[in-house]
């Protein structure tokens, strides 16, 4: 891998892990800077989640480092990752239905640029549902709560997974908008997990195809969505 730069914030070096005594990814490696934006593409059940709960310390790391910010995490427990500054959003959007949209929000916060205020600001949908129950929400509302939930934890590294899934067009679009500010007016450093590949590659600077649980493909995603012969070799889409 070479050695960490300081704007590396998190490193992974040849990592292989898996559940049990299943190994789901070998030899996974790279390096992501503060502010970058990476999708992450594959076809169904080539370890991409399972990347992504690696990283939370929710899978069984077999072998290889994984550091934040310089500093292994292997034995980092998943709650002080979050406190360290990796958010997660995962596929299961985890509503509690005894909460309103802003105890959701309020009961992770942690101090930082992400306040209620800011929050509602790029999701005004919350703002107006704020007093609604997380059993009376749409879909669509349900997934803007999670991710402005792994907000409110004022993270430096934001984890979607398969973020767009299930949703309306116009729904998808919004969020769309939502993560292209994140990652360009807000520099946050985005990690996606999402099927439709385009979409994922319209809004990251930088992509990782997975096959067979082994990286497959590196590229800036902007070369990667102009070439749709090799994207299509890639991870078969239309």
């Amino acid at each position: 891998m070479g050695n960490r730069t300081v704007s590396d914030l998190l490193t992974l070096d040849r990592v292989s892990a898996g559940y049990g005594e299943a190994i789901v990814l070998e030899d996974i490696s790279f390096a992501l800077r503060e502010g970058d934006s990476l999708a992450l593409l594959g076809r169904n059940g080539v370890g991409k989640s399972t990347l992504l709960v690696t990283l939370m310390g929710l899978a069984r790391q077999h072998g290889g480092t994984i550091a934040w910010r310089g500093a292994d995490l292997a034995r980092v427990p998943t709650y002080r990752r979050a406190h360290a500054g990796l958010g997660w959003v995962p596929q299961e959007r985890c509503m509690f239905p005894s909460l309103t949209v802003e105890e959701h929000l309020t009961v992770v916060a942690r101090p930082g640029h992400w306040n209620l205020q800011r929050v509602y600001e790029i999701f005004p949908r919350l703002h107006e549902r704020r007093a609604n129950f997380g059993n009376q929400l749409s879909g669509g509302e349900q997934q803007m709560v999670a991710i402005a939930r792994a907000l409110m934890t004022n993270p430096q590294l934001l984890l979607l997974d398969e973020p767009m899934e299930g949703l309306a067009p116009i729904i998808v679009q919004e969020l769309m908008g939502v993560i292209r500010r994140l990652v360009s007016a807000d520099r946050m450093a985005v990690i996606v997990v999402e099927q439709h590949a385009r979409l994922a590659l319209s809004v990251t600077r930088r992509a990782i195809v997975l096959d067979r649980g082994q990286i497959v493909h590196d590229a800036d995603s902007a070369s990667l969505l102009a070439d749709p012969a090799t994207l299509e070799r890639l991870i078969a889409v239309a």
